[in-house]
């Protein structure tokens, strides 16, 4: 029988910017991702995004999926959910087919509904 202890299960697989670190720069991932730091620049991600509620985005999001919190400037694009959660501060431009906001939360700007 083998044990082999280091294999992740399909899936799980995700990145992420732990806080303290600072990226300057685009991003591009095609595994989940998550944001506890600060990131300057575009993140482009084919699974879901989660920007923690310590963390700081400038710059623009795409996804498939996106949990928000913490402060963002910049506009989000995904092809399926955004969740603006109560800690989230967010200024900018929204395209999405869903959107689902806590109460709490602070967003300004505009929110394009898609099919």
């Amino acid at each position: 029988m083998l044990k082999n202890k280091n294999i992740a299960p399909a899936g799980s697989a995700h990145n992420v910017i732990t806080a303290g670190t600072i990226i300057k720069g685009d991003i591009k991932a095609e595994e989940d991702f998550r944001i506890d730091g600060r990131v300057e620049g575009t993140i482009d991600c084919a699974g879901k995004v989660i920007v923690g509620p310590d963390a700081e985005v400038i710059g623009n999001i795409y996804c498939n999926n996106a949990d928000l919190m913490g402060k963002i400037r910049g506009n989000i694009e995904v092809q399926e959910t955004v969740s603006l959660k109560h800690q989230v501060n967010l200024t900018g431009e929204i395209i999405t087919k869903f959107l689902d906001i806590e109460s709490g939360a602070i967003f300004n700007g505009v929110c394009k509904m898609q099919q």
